[in-house]
């Protein structure tokens, strides 16, 4: 019992440090809104079923990010894959607009949907990089994640980025 309520209390404690991981990933991974709520539930299941056996040999985030992606991927070649419709028009939860005006608030929006069309129509090491990328992680947390050498990383980085901006080439200047 109290094992079970340990691990009711360190899954609480990473839904609530890393949901955002998890969306993120949903995102970049399903275009529309109801496959986004799966893959979201179907990342929550698989951390919370191998949360026992997590070691502590990594950060939390990390090891949560290496579940999301596998899940992702995992996702993104079976049944997601079959069932999934684009919808290039899909919503993404709205951006805090903090003192912007609405025009400019919509702007970015509207950016941030483009960001997340373009990042779904990339290759999935692709995808994958690119968004560990954006959040922030240093080449040694990707490596650890992905499996990926650093030097690897780099290259596949740097490719990832050059498709993403011909993929958003034109949309920031269709936007303003």
């Amino acid at each position: 019992m109290c094992a079970h309520s340990s691990r009711d209390r360190l899954f609480g404690e990473w839904m609530a440090a890393h949901r955002g991981i998890i969306a993120r990933v949903a995102s970049s991974f399903a275009p529309g809104e109801a496959d986004r709520c799966d893959l979201e539930q179907e990342i929550m299941l698989q951390v919370w079923g191998s949360s026992a056996s997590f070691g502590g040999q990594s950060k939390a985030s990390t090891w949560i990010y290496r579940v999301a992606l596998n899940t992702a991927l995992m996702w993104s070649r079976g049944l997601g894959r079959r069932r999934r419709r684009i919808d290039p028009g899909a919503s993404v939860d709205a951006v805090p607009a903090g003192t912007a005006g609405p025009a400019e608030s919509a702007a970015k929006v509207d950016l941030l949907e483009a960001l997340y069309v373009a990042i779904r129509a990339l290759p999935d090491t692709d995808r994958a990089v690119i968004l560990l990328s954006l959040d922030g992680l240093s080449y040694r947390e990707m490596a650890e994640i992905t499996g990926l050498t650093e030097n690897h990383l780099g290259v596949a980085l740097n490719r990832a980025r050059t498709k993403l901006a011909e993929r958003l080439k034109g949309v920031r200047n269709e936007l303003e």
